[in-house]
């Protein structure tokens, strides 16, 4: 998936995938599933889809929900949020984003 975001281009094809995390099973309203991605140039970014019941939902005229997807742009504290929730690696997390010893 390739996107246009704010004048950058975020490619699937040519980022790094870091880390993917998913929950729930076909037909679920609440399933999604989300992939963090690194560019060449080390920009972050989220590629996901979920069903209507989810941050990818798609919004219709009549008020309706479907599942979708998207691109979102993240900041480094963004993605190592992320990276916290989904439980990466301490060490994985370490080297990506330079972390220090508590």
């Amino acid at each position: 998936m390739k996107r246009v975001i704010n004048g950058k281009v975020y490619d699937t094809k040519t980022a790094e995938v870091i880390h993917s995390i998913s929950d729930g099973y076909a037909g679920d309203f609440r399933a999604y599933a989300e992939t963090l991605y690194r560019t060449k140039k080390g920009a972050w970014f989220l590629r996901g889809e979920g069903g209507p019941m989810t941050r990818w939902a798609t919004g219709h005229s009549d008020g309706s929900l479907s599942g979708g997807e998207g691109v979102v742009p993240m900041t480094d504290h963004e993605a190592l949020q992320w990276c916290e929730r989904a439980e990466i690696d301490a060490d994985a997390a370490y080297e990506l984003f330079g972390l220090e010893e508590a």
